[in-house]
């Protein structure tokens, strides 16, 4: 969803005074809140009577007839929706499975080198022009306030989890790095509340007086108003990284199994990515899996910690 943003300011910047709706899934409404862009935000709750709430956005949106629809989904239902949506210009992926009902189909480039904000873009062409635009939130007033109280002098977050087990770099690793901070410095631990289990084992065995677990305890909004006047942000590859690049917040992001030629890297002006050499099996997939397929985990355990201290 952040790397989607680039559209929306896109848009914005070419038609100032169009209307702007977004369709998102349950649960991803909180990085919009109060944006200045966004006309109204759709939510669709795929977690429970998915069909029955999916009907009643697509009534809602043949109502709109909007004049343009944008589908930046490759999926069946987001498809008949963009088709039968009345709309007059219909845009999105050849990859979805309805492209040939769209009145203008863009293919989905998957070239190394290219971001996923730049496929994205690739959709508004033609309707704007060829040029980078990078994610960006828009945390509000109160998102900073309640993020104030964390900000006085220096501090560093770490968000040292993943969905994804080899994506994440091990604890071992972390504890490591995190002996090398002076006791005065300021450490937040980030991530949701799936995550506090790690990050309190990772205060607990550090024994950092100055560790903080911030772990689902910040919404979206307030975790990019603390990482972006962090000195230093270090996470995986994985969500954490991607709010950097929406606040243009300094960033250091660690790459165990995946590769940063799949075109999810770091976008923030001060990014550096770490990861190992050449190695035989990696990357082993574009996501990730539960454990390492050749029970070494070698991407993650030979990344030297001195990579991170040198960013420090």
């Amino acid at each position: 969803m952040i790397l989607a943003t680039p559209v929306i300011e896109k848009l914005h910047g070419f038609y100032p005074e169009a209307t702007i709706d977004l369709l998102v899934k349950t649960g991803m409404e909180g990085l919009f809140q109060n944006h200045p862009f966004l006309h109204r935000v759709i939510t669709w709750d795929k977690s429970r009577n998915r069909y029955r709430n999916f009907f009643r956005i697509f009534i809602m949106i043949r109502k709109e007839k909007y004049d343009i629809v944008i589908n930046l989904q490759r999926f069946a239902l987001t498809g008949f929706l963009t088709v039968f949506s009345k709309a007059k210009k219909r845009i999105g992926f050849s990859k979805n499975p309805f492209s040939m009902f769209f009145t203008t189909s863009v293919p989905h480039v998957f070239r190394e080198g290219m971001h996923e904000a730049e496929r994205n873009l690739l959709l508004i062409t033609a309707l704007t022009d060829e040029s980078l635009v990078k994610p960006r939130l828009y945390p509000s007033f109160t998102d900073q306030a309640k993020t104030a109280t964390y900000k006085s002098g220096i501090y560093y977050t770490i968000s040292p989890a993943s969905l994804w087990y080899t994506k994440q770099y091990p604890i071992e690793k972390w504890l490591e790095f995190i002996s090398y901070f002076p006791a005065r410095v300021k450490i937040y631990l980030l991530g949701s509340d799936q995550d506090t289990q790690l990050c309190k084992e990772i205060i607990r065995q550090s024994g950092h007086p100055g560790c903080t677990d911030l772990s689902g305890k910040l919404s979206f909004l307030e975790s990019a108003s603390l990482i972006k006047d962090a000195r230093m942000n270090f996470t995986n590859d994985s969500a954490p990284m991607h709010l950097a690049s929406a606040m243009n917040a300094p960033v250091t992001v660690i790459y165990c199994s995946t590769v940063p030629r799949f075109g999810f890297g770091p976008l923030s002006d001060d990014s550096k990515i770490i990861e190992v050499g050449e190695l035989y099996c990696r990357p082993c997939g574009i996501h990730g899996y539960r454990s390492c397929p050749e029970k070494h985990f070698r991407c993650a355990t030979q990344i030297d910690v001195n990579q991170l201290i040198a960013r420090l």
